[in-house]
């Protein structure tokens, strides 16, 4: 999984100069987007698990290098849909990037999901455990920044040495065939964690006024993240 933490802002007003009002506006926009984001990755998800055609082809991917070719293909994928909503200020190219975002993470997750439902005996009940729990720390991450009106960006160099240490953790264990466990997506979550908070307090600290796709492309990015290694924690349970 991947998340991009840099964010190149043009010179405009930045949230944080804007009346209570107007930020109010932008924050409503914002999570109103990422709600619909996350409706569309439910849709998506719905479609590709109804094409048997495209469940096998996600099944063969997570094979041995192939998985290899697949996290790179979603972070090529990924990388370029962020950067897309971040050069232009175009809303439809932006809705379009962010469409495409969401459209890979619901193809990314669908050997996971599928195995879930399909093999797991209480597969139902741990998607949907998996996905209360990550909504309550997607809020209570949230709602620390709000409160406290701290100001994360010094968590960027961080969690850009985490995530590569983890890429570097996946790519090894896939060529050396070594199961990373429990712990290792203890610490994705703790990492996910970290990328809400500094994705949250770049609301205020790096997005101007009209930003707001691309900021809910920017949270939407770290709930799924997040997503993604509680559902291996749950799943590991069963």
């Amino acid at each position: 999984m991947n998340n991009q933490f840099e964010n190149p802002m043009p010179a405009r007003t930045l949230v944080s100069h804007l009346a209570n009002e107007e930020r109010v506006a932008f924050y409503k926009k914002t999570y109103t987007h990422v709600a619909g984001g996350v409706l569309a990755f439910i849709f998506f998800e719905y479609l590709l698990l109804q094409s048997e055609t495209i469940v096998n082809f996600a099944l063969s991917m997570t094979e041995g290098y192939l998985w290899l070719v697949m996290l790179g293909g979603f972070m090529l994928i990924t990388n370029y849909a962020e950067s897309m909503a971040l050069r232009t200020t175009d809303k439809n190219k932006q809705y379009i990037a962010y469409g495409i975002y969401i459209l890979a993470e619901a193809f990314i997750f669908v050997p996971m999901i599928y195995i879930a439902a399909s093999y797991m005996d209480a597969g139902n009940e741990i998607l949907q455990q998996a996905a209360i729990v990550t909504l309550a720390l997607f809020a209570g991450l949230s709602a620390v920044v709000f409160v406290t009106k701290k100001d994360f960006s010094f968590l960027k160099t961080g969690l850009t040495i985490g995530f590569f240490i983890a890429l570097g953790l996946i790519i090894a264990g896939t060529i050396f065939g070594f199961n990373m466990g429990l712990w290792f997506s203890v610490g994705m979550c703790l990492l996910a964690g970290g990328s809400i908070l500094y994705q949250t307090s770049n609301l205020v600290h790096k997005y101007s006024e009209e930003e707001y796709i691309p900021a809910a492309l920017g949270l939407f990015a770290s709930l799924m993240l997040l997503f993604w290694y509680i559902l291996r924690i749950f799943m590991s349970r069963d």
